[in-house]
């Protein structure tokens, strides 16, 4: 394990990133959800960054729109993160290598929180592992690619949790799961998917309306079938 891989003690994280922290480390690959990597060990591994951060408007995350013309994932708001290649040596240097090339973000601004339990796409074939990080020396991010990345946002935790931006997502498939409009963005699938539950982890989760509902726009429907995202 090298250094950037080694978690970051829990008394070094401010208070309100610490129920997260405990919950994280605690949390077992069924409480994720409900798609566990196949056992025979295929599909495609890959990592996400979940960073978090103290910014101007309180606690938030750091999310990536992706380029609207890309062949996957199109349109997409999305974590940083992709495949991990041969040379990562694990699956947090897969994560943090992936975040400075799309967005820049320097990796020793970024304190490993926990890897959490690896997540199957039956859609995509990718095995996700999500890396919960602490953003501690924040600087100014952008798209690296815009090829890629179309945006980069930070997205409050207080805007997240607002119950007028939570709703449920009907794809055309009829597939319903949870959404956000939060930032400026529209965010479905596998990345509301973990919003949701690391909401409920960390303790920010307000009560919402479950009954509302939105259609899944085209423009960021990424012209895939539904996904297997976290319940």
């Amino acid at each position: 394990m090298t250094d950037s891989d080694r978690p970051t003690d829990l008394g070094a994280l401010p208070e309100w990133l610490r129920p997260l922290a405990v919950a994280a480390r605690a949390i077992q690959p069924g409480d994720l959800s409900q798609f566990l990597p196949p056992e025979d060990g295929s599909g495609r591994a890959s990592a996400v960054l979940i960073v978090l951060t103290e910014a101007a408007d309180g606690p938030s995350v750091l999310l990536i729109q992706r380029a609207a013309d890309m062949r996957a994932h199109a349109g997409q708001v999305a974590f940083p993160g992709g495949a991990v290649d041969p040379d990562d040596p694990t699956h947090v240097s897969a994560a943090l290598r992936e975040a400075e090339e799309e967005v820049g973000l320097d990796p020793a601004s970024v304190h490993v929180i926990a890897e959490l339990p690896a997540i199957f796409l039956p859609p995509s074939g990718f095995v996700v592992t999500p890396v919960l990080a602490w953003w501690t020396d924040i600087h100014p991010v952008t798209a690296v690619d815009p090829a890629e990345v179309a945006a980069v946002a930070l997205v409050s935790i207080a805007d997240l949790s607002d119950p007028e931006k939570r709703f449920q997502v009907v794809h055309p498939s009829g597939w319903i799961g949870p959404g956000f409009a939060a930032g400026g963005l529209f965010i479905w699938g596998f990345t509301a998917g973990l919003l949701d539950r690391l909401l409920v982890l960390g303790g920010w989760a307000v009560p919402w309306d479950h009954t509302r509902q939105r259609a899944l726009p085209e423009s960021v429907s990424g012209g895939l079938p539904p996904p297997a995202a976290p319940r």
